[in-house]
């Protein structure tokens, strides 16, 4: 290692966001789960609550993409921004009948997983994820294409050192 690296170790910090994140994933990926797994059911509950086929199928997709992104901190802030508002659409649509305790539940409920979606989305995912795994790609590529541009520019030639290669 040389002085110019650091190594990593994870905090309490990124911890806690992987859990938070795998708490608030498997809620999704397990609903988008019954949900294709049981899809005939599925389909003619939600047909009588007015959603079509193509909205339940986008919903299914949703949960599962999203749920999944969130889990591995792949794409983190948009998943949890796809969930946030979903969570919200959903309480409003279908959670507004406040003289019933259990709609009044489910729709607290929902705007609840909203607000910790919104904050996941502020905070990102942490360092244990694919989303910092993917940025230190990046970020490497850029500082190769600097490096290229700048021997290229003074007019030296290349060599296999001056590239250093992702493992």
């Amino acid at each position: 290692m040389t002085t110019t690296q650091t190594a990593w170790k994870p905090h309490l910090t990124d911890l806690t966001l992987l859990t938070g994140r795998l708490l608030l994933s498997l809620l999704f990926v397990h609903e988008g789960l019954e949900l294709a797994t049981h899809f005939a059911g599925a389909a003619k509950a939600m047909t009588a609550l007015g959603v079509s086929l193509p909205l339940l199928m986008a919903t299914i997709a949703l949960q599962l993409g999203a749920g999944v992104s969130i889990g591995l901190g792949l794409l983190t802030r948009l998943g949890a921004v796809a969930l946030g508002l979903f969570c919200l659409a959903t309480a409003a649509l279908f959670h507004t009948n406040f003289a019933n305790q259990n709609e009044l539940l489910h729709f607290e409920k929902d705007l609840a997983i909203a607000g910790g979606m919104f904050v996941l989305a502020i905070a990102g995912a942490g360092a244990i994820s694919l989303d910092r795994v993917l940025n230190g790609l990046v970020k490497r590529r850029q500082q190769d294409r600097e490096t290229v541009a700048a021997l290229i520019a003074a007019g030296k030639p290349l060599s296999v050192g001056d590239i250093k290669l992702p493992l």
